[in-house]
């Protein structure tokens, strides 16, 4: 049965956090909060935890997972970044979006896109996200929380808490997400190119409401 911490959303209690660290560094698939909606994380290396996580999204080895990261910094050391690439990305994290770059030799080859050798990246903007990244010193490996037959994630994860029990090792509750899922950017190209429109704004990317 999974542990249930409720950590509060704008100031999270650090003993909690540390408790919910300790599950990632043993191994544990857990459920948290981000700025767009809750998600699924393990560690990155951890392979019987991202099998876990295929699982209970109902995904194949053909899924793209995202690196949650802690800031610019982590993200240039997981992945190639240029000058004009990280303009885009001091202007927009932290914040809703997820960002498609060139993957390098620190990122295992089992959660790429094999063909391109990419790896979406993202630095939410939520307390606890922030706490549990400053807490564990590394990204977090993770997918969006939907569940099998459904569209869209829980706003609430006390909603699926019961579907969730036996599947997970851990539950963080820090109120409603919402349902929007975050703006994809593909910043592999010679432009950005717009994967899906969700949370974050598109203005930063010059596209329009059309995503043009």
């Amino acid at each position: 049965m999974a542990q249930f911490l409720r950590i509060h959303a704008d100031n999270p209690q650090l003993r909690l956090v540390r408790q919910a660290v300790e599950t990632l560094r043993s191994g544990g698939l857990i459920v948290y909060p981000t700025d767009s909606c809750y998600a699924l994380g393990c560690r990155i290396g951890d392979k019987q935890a991202l099998d876990r996580m295929r699982v209970v999204r109902n995904v194949d080895e053909r899924h793209h997972f995202t690196l949650v990261c802690g800031g610019l910094s982590e993200i240039s050391h997981y992945a190639g970044v240029t000058n004009v690439q990280y303009r885009l990305l001091r202007m927009t994290t932290p914040g809703s979006y997820t960002f498609i770059l060139q993957a390098n030799r620190d990122v295992p080859r089992r959660i790429l896109n094999a063909r391109r050798k990419t790896i979406g990246l993202r630095v939410p903007a939520h307390p606890v996200v922030s706490a549990l990244l400053g807490e564990l010193g590394e990204p977090i490996l993770s997918a969006t929380l939907i569940l099998p037959g459904e569209d869209l994630p829980p706003a609430d994860v006390e909603d699926v808490r019961d579907y969730l029990n036996n599947k997970v090792d851990l539950i963080i509750e820090s109120g409603s997400c919402g349902v929007e899922m975050t703006t994809v950017v593909d910043l592999t190209g010679d432009s950005p190119e717009l994967i899906r429109a969700g949370k974050g704004p598109l203005t930063p990317f010059g596209f329009d409401a059309t995503g043009g």
